[in-house]
Parts: C-alpha cells; structure tokens; sequence
C-alpha cells in the first residue's frame, strides 16, 4: 500500500500482516480477479500495481502471463515483495513519480490506495500519462464512513465509526472515484459494489481497532470504547457477531 509517508518499520509490519489478512478475507480472490477482468488483463498486456503491498496481485496477474509491475513507496513492503515472488519487477516509487515511460502500460490498479492520497488528482494524472491510449485503469477501496456494524449502541457506533475514518487521507475516496475519474478524462467510467458480510469472531479485531483509534483520537472516551468492545466480544461469544463491508470497484478508460 502506497502512503505518501513511509512509516516506521514497526507500523510498516503491522500493515503487512494486515494486508496478509485482508488477502484471506471470504470474497477477496474473487474482487481481485475481477478487477485483473476490469483491466483487460490479458497474455502480453502490461500493468502497473500501485500501492502494490507485499506483491500478491503481481504475482497473480503473473500468473495470467501479464507483464505485471509493482510500486510501492515503502520500501520495506517492496523488500517483502521481492522476497516473496522473487520473479516478480517490484520498485519502490510513490503514486505521484511512477517509474515507468509515458503511455508504456496497458493497464493501472490501485487496491486500498486512494484513501491515503492526500491528492488524488494528482495521481490520476500521473495515471494518465503512463497509460496508452485505451488503456485501462481499475481502482478498489473501501468508503471509510459505510462499515455497517450491528450494536446495541447506534448511536456510539457512528461515532466510533465517523471517529476511525477521520484519521485516514481521504476516508471518502471511495464514492468519489466516479467524479474523479470523469473530471481527471477518462471514459467509460463504471462502478460497481461487492459487499462482504461477516459474522466469525475473527474480524474482531478490526472492530476491536475501530474502536481503540476512535478512543486514541478523543472521539470516545476509554470507557465508552471499553463497553462497546465487550459488547462486540459478547456478540461473538453468542453468534451475533454482524459487521458488512462494501468495497467499491471503479473502471474507466485512458482517452
């Protein structure tokens, strides 16, 4: 995942098993193979992967005997990249400076990217300019605002809920890759929606997170995060456990 800072090596891990986990989710290979399908990714086509993270999606689109590259700012997750798929071309780069000539790929994806970009634009331009024309871009995230928690508390849900995204970029990218993409000149714009529904104690911990970033930024107190949290943990303990996920999928053209 492409941050426009890199951050420490400790935090840099944490987001890699992060990611790991992500990738394992019910649902994920399916929303990456059909953003590979979004991009036309066929034998012989070129892609870039952008934000590309410890490289799974090059290594898959590899596999479909795509010319995949990596770029990530980070250059931790690159070394991790290359560690894991040695034959793979991983670079450290940010989303604003690609590595690559102009109009020199076929395609463009960013997964879970987006929303740390303080300047969207700007990426989309850059986009533009290494994209052949016709190429295509595909961009995959989640609307920080719209995780769907069930809670005896709403009200303290939202808040946590409106408290966590406030400390990411751009916590509503998401909703805006439509107009961005249109306003940036590309065509053929389309979005689509694929959401996930969980109901296994293991995503307690992203709850758990929600609710420790809402309280570390003043949003909640500790008491209130404290009760939310073991409701959620009573929840699971009973198989009422109950969190969706929408992730958005935009696809446009290069004109």
């Amino acid at each position: 995942m492409t941050r426009e800072t890199s951050p420490p090596r400790q935090a840099r891990d944490d987001l890699i098993a992060l990611l790991d986990a992500a990738d394992r989710l019910p649902g994920a290979e399916e929303l990456r193979a059909r953003s590979y399908d979004l991009l036309d990714a066929a034998p012989r086509t070129s892609v870039v992967d952008v934000g590309c993270g410890a490289g799974r999606a090059v290594a898959e689109l590899a596999e479909r005997d795509v010319k995949a590259v990596g770029v990530d700012l980070s250059e931790r997750m690159i070394a991790v990249a290359r560690d894991r798929w040695p034959e793979a071309d991983f670079r450290p780069a940010g989303a604003y400076e690609l590595p690559l000539r102009d109009a020199s790929v076929d395609g463009y994806r960013a997964d879970k990217l987006f929303h740390e970009l303080a300047e969207p634009e700007r990426a989309l331009a850059e986009a533009r300019r290494v994209l052949k024309p016709g190429g295509r871009i595909v961009l995959v995230g989640q609307d920080w605002d719209t995780l769907v928690v069930d809670s005896d508390d709403p009200a303290l849900t939202r808040t946590i809920v409106h408290g966590r995204a406030d400390l990411v970029a751009a916590p509503r990218a998401a909703r805006r890759y439509r107009n961005l993409l249109l306003d940036a000149g590309f065509g053929d714009v389309t979005v689509e929606v694929r959401t996930g529904v969980f109901t296994d104690p293991a995503m307690l911990p992203l709850i758990t997170g929600l609710a420790e970033a809402a309280c570390s930024s003043g949003a909640v107190t500790r008491r209130q995060a404290d009760h939310w949290i073991a409701e959620q943990q009573a929840r699971t303990e009973a198989d009422r456990f109950f969190l969706a996920l929408p992730m958005f999928m935009a696809a446009a053209t290069a004109r």
